[in-house]
């Protein structure tokens, strides 16, 4: 009897399939084979994700064919992608389509070959190639620039012009062979790292490295939190860490949780392990990604690199997993499957037998609190290498700035003063804005009319180099109004209101006319070198200020920086949303933490209107425990994370009462599934109430367990007939609630 394998297939319908195995494919048919099958009058491709002997389904249809030789999905990463589906409430083949990169899961994916020219030994003889010379001089610089080695052709057309003839000539008199080759696409090629050699570890290390070492070797603790002030030496850790991983034949994979940061981890790692490493993240070309995974994927690499999807590299015999800042939020992907990459990290560790290291020196309180209750190993290291003094903060209260001043500058005075003797002393500054633009608002000055995107509930932000105003949400431009945007006011005088990044890099231009300046956000990251190119300067003294978001705020280490500014420490603090205490401290704790790295002490001025807020004081402390104690207790009280875990239903819809009357009736359905355990609130409006041109609806589930939840939400979810103008999506373990 013919086995039986089920199928996801290529399209949204959250099921698996049945398939009978045809006879000539039963040897080579195996757990993650990509193949054809016929689906009602259409073939489609899908992936085998198992095999039963019998199905209960009648008159089943064979597969078609099989796609490439050997399975380009793993059996345990196929595994994972299901555990994705089920635990974060998502589509199946979503999943599996997310385990895979397009790059490779294409059928036009490919390796790129090219042409490599090489002397024969009968290019040895010097009066034959003496004659060849007097006729074609061509032909004699092509087979000079062939004598140190074989080249490519499009490197010798690079060099010397348009030689294909006279290759092709060569060829036929025998003097050179031409064959093809495969060519590794590189996004660092030609960038060279000169090698280093393991630091003397602190103690503090040492105990770290230790207690990493025994998770390796026995799987006894599993996942270790290793909490690590700014500056202690967390990737010294690591990197000894996988150096005894490798040398048990086993692969890592590091996580890192902004691509500004993969060049600078990448140059470390790539100096002390060399070619073994490979990089994955999105900013890579296709043809790079395509073959950069498929040096994991043949075991060339042992060592993998990227922000949160390079957690499902396909590295075989795994030894270790580090998640870098694992407090970052940016671990979290924003589509479905919303699934976390540090709980996916921790749940492959599990499933594969493999070590799993956290570093922060802010650890998510879910995290700590794991270690506290003894799930997690906890490793500590209070003190920086070779026990440098930690910076110096200073909170600059903004409200009496303005008083002052009598009005509102972009640097205050302290601010100012400090920047200038830094620069005075050719030391290195960092100003962070997490705000991009120019202004955040057009405002009127007469009528208070604000210019809104009509697409979405929020303010245009003025760009000042393009004189456009562009929404964040939505990516919708218009040119700036020549007058009041409201029939009753009319009036020409605009005010620009508030600060982006383009204002303070306008402002710094006009103070310090002579000083070297960058700014780095999404606006001007806009090429795939961007990053290595700006950081190298920097690193260089090529540049005296740094300007820049989140992208600048944590994981980079220069140890001329001696100065920190942080513009508008608010910005985050008074969000709506729960988390919103927690991000402020982490973010200020991290940005303070790439000043003072070298010989010299550090300082940080912080710019804020709310310098009492417990968040901010503990910052300026850098006092994690005793802001703990006070976020914990909220949290406590109101069942959040970690005392419970929270889901987040989304509906979206252009007519409003629809969308709200459909949140309702969810709602209803849902309550009578739920125990009494879970909390249910809602349908109300999401804090970004419109986007899209879309009305946003929230419901808010709380409980101690997630099955709490996702079982009674599937079982609604399988019946509950939406309405087609609605849309809808669930978000388990909700990171933000914007």
């Amino acid at each position: 009897m013919s086995r039986v394998a089920r199928v996801v297939v290529d399209l949204s319908l959250d099921r698996e399939f049945d398939y009978l195995v045809p006879g000539e494919l039963s040897d080579a048919l195996q757990v993650g084979s990509r193949v054809e099958v016929p689906f009602g009058r259409r073939t489609v491709s899908g992936y085998v994700v198992s095999f039963v002997e019998s199905s209960s389904f009648p008159n089943l249809k064979p597969i078609k064919a099989m796609i490439g030789k050997k399975p380009l999905v793993e059996e345990n990463i196929l595994n994972l992608a299901r555990w994705i589906a089920d635990y974060y409430v998502a589509p199946v083949e979503l999943a599996v389509r997310t385990v895979l990169p397009s790059a490779v899961r294409q059928t036009s994916a490919r390796f790129k070959e090219v042409n490599i020219v090489s002397l024969t030994e009968h290019a040895s003889d010097l009066e034959q190639v003496a004659a060849l010379r007097r006729k074609a001089a061509v032909q004699g610089k092509v087979m000079d620039a062939l004598a140190a080695g074989p080249v490519s052709l499009p490197e010798l057309t690079a060099k010397l012009g348009a030689v294909s003839a006279a290759v092709r000539a060569l060829e036929r008199k025998g003097f050179v062979t031409v064959g093809s080759r495969v060519l590794r696409r590189r996004a660092d090629a030609g960038h060279e790292v000169l090698p280093t050699q393991p630091l003397e570890l602190m103690p503090e290390q040492a105990a770290a490295l230790e207690l990493i070492r025994q998770s390796v070797d026995t799987g006894d603790p599993r996942v270790v939190l290793l909490f690590g002030v700014t500056g202690s030496g967390k990737t010294e850790v690591y990197l000894q860490a996988i150096d005894h991983v490798l040398k048990r034949g086993q692969g890592c994979i590091v996580l890192v949780p902004e691509i500004s940061l993969t060049p600078q981890t990448v140059d470390r790692f790539r100096s002390r392990f060399g070619d073994t490493v490979a990089v994955l993240h999105s900013e890579l070309s296709s043809g790079e990604r395509h073959d950069e995974w498929h040096r994991v994927h043949e075991g060339s690499a042992r060592i993998a690199i990227g922000p949160r999807s390079a957690v499902f590299a396909p590295m075989k015999n795994l030894g270790l997993i580090v998640v870098d800042e694992e407090h970052e939020h940016s671990y979290k992907q924003e589509e479905a499957p919303r699934y976390h990459a540090r709980d996916v990290a921790v749940m492959r560790g599990h499933r594969e037998g493999c070590a799993v290291v956290l570093g922060s020196a802010t650890p998510s309180l879910e995290s700590h609190s794991n270690a506290q209750r003894g799930k997690y190993a906890l490793a500590r290291m209070p003190h920086r290498v070779d026990h440098r003094q930690m910076p110096v903060m200073r909170i600059v209260d903004m409200r009496q700035e303005m008083e002052k001043e009598r009005r509102l500058n972009v640097l205050s005075s302290d601010l100012y003063e400090a920047i200038r003797a830094r620069l005075d002393r050719t030391e290195q500054t960092i100003l962070f804005l997490n705000r991009r633009g120019f202004a955040t608002s057009l405002v009127c000055p007469s009528c208070g009319a604000v210019a809104r995107c009509e697409n979405c509930s929020v303010s245009m932000t003025y760009h000042k180099p393009t004189h456009r105003l562009l929404c964040h949400i939505c990516g919708a431009g218009q040119p700036v109004p020549e007058c009041c945007p409201n029939p009753d006011c009319r009036d020409p005088a605009f005010k620009y209101s508030g600060i982006g990044t383009q204002r303070v890099e306008d402002v710094l231009h006009k103070t310090f006319p002579k000083a070297r300046i960058e700014r780095m956000d999404s606006d001007t990251m806009t090429k795939k070198d961007s990053y290595r190119k700006v950081l190298n300067a920097f690193r260089g003294g090529q540049i005296d200020i740094l300007l820049g978001t989140q992208m600048i705020a944590k994981g980079l280490d220069f140890p001329s920086v001696t100065l920190v500014g942080v513009i508008a420490a608010d910005l985050s603090l008074h969000m709506p949303d729960f988390r919103a205490g927690e991000r402020t401290f982490q973010l200020l704790t991290q940005v303070a933490g790439r000043a003072g790295r070298g010989d010299l002490v550090g300082e940080v001025i912080v710019q804020t209107f709310t310098p009492f807020h417990p968040a901010i004081q503990a910052a300026r402390t850098l006092d994690y425990d005793g802001f703990l104690d006070q976020e914990l207790e909220y949290r406590r009280e109101l069942g959040y994370p970690p005392y419970g875990h929270l889901v987040c239903i989304t509906l979206r819809g252009a007519q409003e009462e629809l969308v709200k009357l459909t949140g309702a009736t969810f709602a209803k359905r849902l309550q009578e599934k739920l125990d009494s355990s879970v909390r249910l609130g809602g349908p109300t409006p999401a804090p970004l109430a419109k986007a899209h041109g879309e009305f946003r609806y929230q419901l808010i589930l709380r409980a101690p367990h997630t099955k709490q939840m996702t079982a009674p939400l599937k079982d609604v979810l399988r019946d509950f007939k939406w309405p087609d103008a609605v849309a809808w999506s669930v978000d388990v373990d909700a990171s933000s609630l914007m």
